[in-house]
């Protein structure tokens, strides 16, 4: 059985992990500017305010644990008022040391471990928008574990870092976005996985994306009547149906043409399309560009000396489209 979280957490691709250990006493506040990149945080010791932009502000306390998947915005502060002092970091260098606010002597009022990393997936927008603006977790035993060791790798030069610290950032995803499955989540992914009916034809659609699915089909998966299920799909996730399966199929598609030397006839056929034509026409649609571009493009981004065979197969929309496009309909 499929496992939808995994999957889009898979296709993220998390790496290039930061981390600093940050510290305040007295009063202070800093202002943080929008920096896009997923975001984490976790109190270990004491207590601070964070303000994000768009989210309800919260206190943090120890054991809490915090992720901003696209990091907007925010304000971290005292409980004491203070007028906050701006950072943007996408041009203020990476700190080397613990970052300290407020009063530089003295032990502090809250000891925090604060990091960041990257989602190497040119999908990330797209991925990142099925999951909340932002996760607070409080009390979770494990991932104070987790968050412990990708410090302490983060901070350490040994062999195989980086694909230690790629795993255990995957787990760290996973394990926070798990804490926060339910009803009271936002509308997306965790909200869907909650909801047993429609985990169940998120499952099958994420298991078995070659199936040619409609609504019907889906619903009946879910146990439920077409017209019921197409309403709830879309209040739980934020999608309709076949918006997201198209959403995930084409996500899928380019995992696909990235990283494996397969023809547009079998991508195509591991995504729902009959034919290279099909696929071509609705991946042009959908990315802007035609699958053998982009394919091409991102293997010169890997290796810049790469030069490809002549190209085979439809990679022309204007000549694709004169085939019946299979993908499922905008009315459902």
């Amino acid at each position: 059985m499929a496992d939808p979280l995994s999957q889009v957490i898979e296709l993220l691709r998390p790496r290039a992990v930061f981390s600093k250990g940050i510290s305040g006493a007295g009063r202070w506040g800093v202002r943080y500017s929008k920096f896009g990149q997923p975001g984490f945080c976790a109190v270990l010791e004491g207590g601070c305010r964070l303000a994000v932009d768009g989210e309800n502000p919260v206190t943090l306390e120890e054991g809490d644990f915090v992720l901003l998947p696209a990091t907007p915005a925010f304000t971290m502060s005292s409980f004491d008022r203070a007028t906050p002092r701006h950072i943007d970091p996408n041009v203020t260098p990476a700190p080397t040391e613990e970052v300290r606010h407020g009063r530089p002597d003295g032990p502090p009022d809250v000891r925090l471990l604060g990091g960041y990393f990257m989602f190497e997936s040119p999908d990330a927008a797209l991925l990142v928008s099925l999951l909340p603006a932002m996760v607070h977790v409080r009390g979770n035993r494990r991932l104070s574990v987790l968050v412990r060791l990708v410090g302490e790798e983060a901070s350490e030069n040994n062999a195989g870092r980086d694909l230690v610290l790629a795993r255990l950032v995957e787990i760290l995803l996973i394990e926070a976005l798990r804490a926060t499955q339910g009803k009271d989540a936002p509308p997306g992914l965790l909200r869907g996985l909650a909801d047993g009916r429609i985990a169940e034809a998120l499952r099958q659609a994420h298991g078995d994306p070659e199936r040619p699915w409609t609504v019907a089909e889906l619903a009946r998966e879910a146990g439920m009547s077409r017209s019921a299920f197409f309403d709830r799909f879309t209040r739980t996730v934020g999608l309709r149906p076949m918006e997201y399966l198209l959403a995930w199929r084409m996500a899928v598609a380019k995992d696909l043409l990235r990283g494996r030397a397969i023809g547009l006839d079998e991508v195509a056929s591991r995504v729902g399309y009959g034919s290279a034509s099909t696929f071509s026409t609705a991946f042009s649609r959908h990315v802007g560009e035609p699958p053998g571009r982009y394919a091409r493009s991102h293997m010169r981004r890997a290796d810049p000396n790469w030069s490809h065979p002549r190209k085979q197969g439809p990679d022309n929309p204007q000549q694709a489209s004169r085939i019946p496009l299979i993908r499922p309909s905008n009315r459902d």
